[in-house]
């Protein structure tokens, strides 16, 4: 039995690795780990991203707010998610030489592929470079096992020459990434099927006008859908995808709020931006 275990372990591992998983950009890039692959308790999300046009895997509700933000910041270009720490090889000898247990399968004790969270690509003058992301909870990193494994990924991308960071919840500003939340299912423009883009721009126009009244978001588009006759919620739900595109820009950073009015931004005039240092 034992040894079946110790099999099924390698040949995961294996199959991962022909698999591709781990490697290509943008949208060839293959995660290490999928949803399907790691037990989440129901908080693991399948997310398609703007910037890569492809979908990825997050394993925790941290990890997909985090990952809003990211696929929102202009100065972001790629994101790769739950990237490999390979070769096993190398990060077997450096737990060693910390004096720190290599993670393990717990019910093989074959040594595991360690992942980083987020292996970001990031605008950088005239070119890019990457930085890595370890997402946790601040209540976890006060965790001596905790910090034992952060230590391990930190070592392995300083020989690289790569900038790691640890991100919290505390860390993630809460309104934008709410913001984010809200908009994600309007990032893209099949949502407002079956309107044609000649519907969308006509009442984008109306809308427009009727905002300069300062009037509550919610009797905006309550009135918009009535003078147009269209279905409720079709005005809220453009007013959602411009914002979504950037066609329409705001301060991000406050809530948004149906009860309050919806304050545009005039061209020229600067929004917040959340970006990585």
């Amino acid at each position: 039995m034992a040894k079946r275990k110790r099999e099924s372990t390698l040949n995961t591992i294996e199959r991962r690795t022909k698999e591709g998983r781990g490697t290509g950009r943008g949208v060839d890039y293959k995660p290490w780990l999928l949803v399907q692959d790691v037990p989440s308790q129901g908080l693991a999300s399948r997310v398609k991203g703007v910037k890569t046009g492809r979908v990825h895997h997050l394993l925790s509700q941290l990890e997909y707010r985090c990952f809003l933000i990211l696929d929102w910041s202009e100065r972001i270009t790629d994101i790769r998610e739950q990237f490999p720490l390979l070769p096993l090889d190398e990060t077997l000898a450096l737990a060693e030489s910390l004096g720190i247990k290599h993670p393990r399968d717990p019910k093989t004790q074959i040594p595991t592929v360690l992942t980083s969270d987020f292996l970001i690509t990031v605008k950088q003058g005239e070119g890019t470079g990457e930085q890595v992301l370890s997402i946790k909870p601040s209540n976890q990193l006060s965790r001596p096992r905790v910090l034992e494994k952060l230590e391990l990924e930190r070592q392995y991308w300083a020989k690289r020459q790569v900038p790691w960071h640890i991100v919290t919840e505390q860390d993630i500003p809460r309104s934008l990434a709410d913001n984010l939340e809200w908009l994600q299912p309007y990032r893209f423009s099949d949502v407002l099927s079956p309107l044609a883009s000649s519907d969308i721009q006509r009442i984008r126009v109306v809308l427009e006008q009727a905002l300069l009244k300062v009037q509550p978001l919610s009797d905006v588009v309550r009135a918009v859908d009535d003078r147009l006759g269209l279905d409720p919620g079709t005005s809220l739900s453009v007013a959602r995808h411009l914002l979504a595109t950037r066609a329409w820009r705001t301060n991000w950073m406050a809530p948004f709020n149906l009860s309050q009015p919806l304050v545009l931004q005039r061209p020229g005039e600067l929004s917040s931006e959340v970006g990585v240092s």
